[in-house]
């Protein structure tokens, strides 16, 4: 998890980014390349079942750039995966609207995006994962892509979108049993 940064910190951050829909509305041209992924992304039955079980509230926030290849690829799985479960209250801010934040969350010494924080209820950090999956890595390792961003708008054929699904439904599940075997949130819920 990143240094320095605590529940007050994620809660504030949390707090000024917006839910997906206003997100895409600061940039509707940009947008509409995340809008073009949407209606592919879809969970089968036992993923949508096992995302609706969750039952602790899990806030997460997503460190965006509307314009990053990456981002357009990855924020539609996320908020289709969010729009599955009452208990995820996710979030997007953009990269530079919170330098400091940004700051505390480098990878390779890099301000790369998307950056994904999990955190429990009281705003505790949990998980970071950034800023492509091991599906994605695996592709790019696979077609030899050395760039940081694909070009955008390239095509993401269908395997590659279930891997990602698979691969963020796994980091959203393991999330979800810390934050329900914790035996600090398990004495504040009485279970």
């Amino acid at each position: 998890m990143p240094l320095g940064l605590r529940a007050p910190d994620l809660k504030a951050a949390h707090d000024a980014a917006l839910p997906y829909e206003q997100y895409l509305e600061t940039d509707a041209e940009q947008a509409s390349r995340w809008r073009d992924l949407e209606p592919r992304v879809r969970l089968d039955q036992q993923q949508a079942r096992l995302v609706s079980s969750f039952t602790r509230h899990m806030p997460v926030l997503v460190i965006s750039g509307i314009w990053c290849g990456d981002c357009v690829r990855q924020g539609p799985v996320l908020h289709r995966i969010a729009e599955a479960s009452s208990c995820i209250d996710l979030r997007f801010i953009d990269r530079d609207a919170m330098p400091e934040l940004l700051e505390h969350v480098r990878i390779n010494d890099g301000a790369r995006v998307p950056v994904t924080l999990f955190m429990a209820e009281d705003f505790e950090p949990v998980s970071l994962l950034g800023d492509r999956t091991l599906a994605y890595y695996r592709h790019m390792a696979e077609k030899k892509l050395g760039g940081t961003c694909p070009v955008p708008g390239a095509p993401t054929d269908e395997t590659l979108l279930d891997a990602l699904v698979t691969d963020w439904l796994d980091e959203f599940e393991r999330v979800h049993l810390l934050l329900r075997l914790s035996g600090r949130l398990r004495a504040r819920h009485g279970d």
